[in-house]
């Protein structure tokens, strides 16, 4: 036989207590795991995805090419990934990118950055100028955004990681590429090319030098008097 005792605190019966916390471990729903996607995957890290975080100048044209191959707006698709990787531009500062910023005329592109960087202007060179002019001929309405969708509004970040993706993989890489790559190829190309870092700086718009200093630390170029066969 089984006495049950009142709780002086709850003036409950202990025994029914314990049968509801009984009731309550076999009623309770399993944890949520990633098995039974209850859960999304936890996101792999940057390294164990791809081996760098920068493209080649190669790898680069390679992208642009493939760009300008898919769909409709494969030239819209292949002049954004230009000014990306030519003026080191972040996915926000691109989508924001706007036609008063763009001096066709002069072959000047006026920089705002992101972060707190510092603004620039930079020279447009001719395969950019021809490529934008032929962006503004070819927007179907117009439209105060550079890279803008139908609907004359700009394209979303997100929507731009997912374009560079699908461009990557169509393109063969063998590892997802996303839009900051193109920013890091900038800035190691122009390290590799003996620009000196004070020029780097301004020219990506970094405040700190600090950011500026790991394309010079990588760049190969320092190292080829080092042996002489």
């Amino acid at each position: 036989m089984v006495h049950s005792r009142e709780c002086p605190k709850t003036g409950q019966c202990e025994e029914a207590t314990i049968s509801r916390i009984r009731y309550l471990q076999v009623a309770a729903p399993a944890a949520p795991v990633a098995v039974n996607r209850t859960v999304p995957p936890r996101r792999l890290s940057n390294a164990t995805l791809r081996s760098r975080e920068h493209l080649t100048p190669d790898e680069v044209e390679r992208l642009v090419t493939a760009a300008g191959r898919r769909g409709r707006y494969g030239h819209r698709d292949s002049t954004l990934l230009m000014l990306a990787y030519r003026h080191g531009l972040r996915v926000g500062e691109l989508v924001a990118l706007r036609w008063e910023q763009v001096d066709l005329t002069a072959g000047l592109l006026h920089v705002t950055r992101l972060k707190r960087g510092l603004p620039s202007t930079h020279p447009l060179r001719g395969p950019e100028i021809r490529a934008l002019r032929r962006l503004q001929r070819e927007q179907r309405s117009a439209s105060p955004y550079v890279f803008a969708t139908e609907r004359r509004g700009p394209l979303t970040t997100a929507a731009v990681r997912k374009l560079v993706t699908r461009i990557g993989q169509a393109a063969g890489f063998p590892f997802p590429v996303h839009p900051h790559m193109l920013r890091h190829a900038c800035g190691f190309k122009l390290a590799n090319e003996g620009h000196d870092t004070r020029s780097i700086q301004q020219y990506l718009g970094h405040r700190n030098i600090a950011h500026t200093v790991r394309y010079t630390e990588l760049a190969p170029g320092r190292f080829k008097a080092f042996w002489k066969d």
